[in-house]
């Protein structure tokens, strides 16, 4: 059945442009001519740097050697995220890509921590997972996807560098017949009838026409926001950091690369720490209200070891998202879609979503209005479950030593919530969906990890003796300790991966919590 959707252009280049020209280069018929339009005169964001493991099945789809993206992107192995200071100053917890402990007895392990933490026994909850075990040894492994093996219990990502990411695929795109075009937007041209988008204009006179386009330009979102005329949901009253400052340093030869991100809370916003293999990634991410912009990287510049490799980048964004990210024939991808700070390090996985829930949807004709309607409804559950996921940390701060961690701790949050906080601390069950990126042992690393551990448990966990449920601990540690101490430190096994020649094909992963 022939299409009437063949000419295809992408506005804007980055992360968002060029993986979306290396899927759609990749998954659609050779007939489909797809162009890229993108201006060297106009920069990217390029902070996006630390990953989630959904990474792994967006390269192995495309048929990505590991050991090259490796090379290419400079990149080290992530485990999760280690968040300091923000329950309250002084204690410091790690959200893994794992899960803690394992189902005893048809009921979710944590319940029985939560049971022997009452009792006063103290036992960190962390302890019981492999990821951050791991994490904290600076060690690595790859996941066996042995059944009941505990290193099928975690996944892992990358830190990489994000413009080495975007140049990597624009030429694996090349490559498949995408066409690049050097040049800035001047204005676009609609269908009087439809308000379809006909065609753009360039700045160098050059006019491309096109049967759908899909919008990577950015913040100001040209063609959906600029065009389309579509709406903004602003949620910067629940997320009111609205500025970033970046500044990347020299790698110390004699430092270990820690396999995870780093995200220190301070009294005006987060810190982040990213190591890559060729630098570290630095950032400081910030209210206007709380402080200003020089002050901000003045506080970063006292708090960065290393030698700064360049001047201080200025970010200002509002935290949100588009209303539809698709009206008409137009698909908003990345930044044009919606901001969420990138306090989970989700940048790189919604520009991910948004293309494949685009390849699902893909329309072999013109106004196909149940296409649209998918898509916005499947994107706008993703941006969802992550808004209450980051407002998360925040409001559950025992933080009061500033004007902004008062504001976060008393502010009034959305309602989906604040039934998952009231469900928690009433029973200590976990909200359950099947939608969405963030799922019980997310929730339960936060939660715990700032010092909210639930009101309740569940009863059943009464009937298991305490000297069982103890010594299962002390099994599962067992474990632990043992694997842990097989493992060897995570930039040697970068260092040996590096220096191989031949290609690597891993299990991809597709799940922030194990083998899947």
């Amino acid at each position: 059945m022939p299409a009437d959707v063949q000419k295809i252009i992408i506005l804007g280049g980055g992360t968002a442009g060029w993986m979306t020209a290396a899927a759609l280069s990749r998954f659609l018929p050779d007939t489909y001519q797809i162009t890229l339009v993108e201006s060297d005169k106009i920069g990217t964001v390029g902070v996006g740097e630390a990953t989630i493991p959904h990474i792994r099945y967006f390269n192995n789809m495309l048929g990505i050697d590991e050991r090259e993206f490796l090379h290419a992107v400079g990149a080290t192995y992530k485990l999760g995220i280690k968040f300091t200071d923000w329950g309250k100053v002084g204690t410091s917890y790690i959200h893994p890509f794992g899960s803690h402990g394992y189902t005893l007895n048809g009921i979710d392990f944590h319940h029985y921590w939560l049971a022997i933490n009452r009792s006063g026994i103290d036992i960190a909850f962390d302890q019981f997972s492999l990821a951050v075990v791991m994490a904290q040894n600076n060690k690595f492994a790859f996941p066996e996807p042995n059944d009941g093996d505990v290193k099928n219990s975690f996944t892992y990502a990358y830190h990489i560098d994000a413009g080495a990411y975007a140049k990597f695929l624009r030429e694996y795109s090349q490559t498949r017949g995408v066409n690049r075009v050097e040049g800035i937007l001047k204005g676009v041209d609609t269908d009087s009838s439809t308000g379809e988008i006909k065609c753009l204009y360039l700045e160098s006179g050059l006019v491309l026409s096109a049967d759908f386009f899909i919008d990577c330009s950015g913040f100001n979102a040209l063609l959906l926001s600029g065009c389309l005329g579509e709406g903004f949901d602003d949620w910067s009253h629940w997320l009111p950091c609205d500025r970033a400052v970046a500044i990347p340093t020299a790698s110390s030869t004699t430092s270990i690369i820690s396999p995870y991100t780093e995200a220190t809370a301070h009294a005006w916003g987060w810190q982040w720490r990213i190591p890559l293999q060729h630098r570290v990634g630095n950032g400081m991410v910030y209210a206007s209200s709380a402080i200003s912009d020089d002050n901000a990287a003045t506080k970063l510049l006292s708090a960065i070891p290393g030698q700064p490799l360049a001047e201080p980048n200025f970010l200002r964004f509002k935290a949100g998202r588009r209303k539809k990210s698709w009206i008409k024939n137009c698909v908003a991808i990345g930044l044009a879609s919606g901001f969420l700070e990138p306090l989970e390090s989700t940048s790189i996985y919604l520009i991910q979503q948004g293309i494949l829930k685009l390849l699902e949807y893909f329309p072999l004709g013109k106004n196909e209005r149940s296409l649209c309607d998918a898509y916005n409804n499947d994107m706008e559950t993703e941006y969802l479950r992550i808004r209450d996921f980051l407002i998360l940390h925040y409001v559950i701060t025992q933080r009061t030593d500033s004007e902004f961690w008062q504001y976060c701790k008393n502010m009034s949050i959305p309602d989906s919530l604040a039934q998952k906080i009231e469900l928690f601390s009433a029973t200590g069950h976990i909200a359950r969906y099947q939608y969405g990126l963030f799922m019980s042992p997310s929730w339960l690393a936060v939660y715990f990890g700032q010092g909210l551990v639930g009101g309740n448990y569940d009863l059943r966990v009464l009937s298991y003796p305490r000297e069982n449920i103890l010594a299962q601990f002390k099994k599962i540690r067992v474990q632990l300790d043992y694997s842990v101490a097989q493992m060897q430190l995570s930039q040697d096994v970068l260092a040996n991966e590096c220096q191989q020649l031949e290609k690597c094909h891993r299990l991809a992963a597709n799940s922030l919590y194990g083998v899947l």
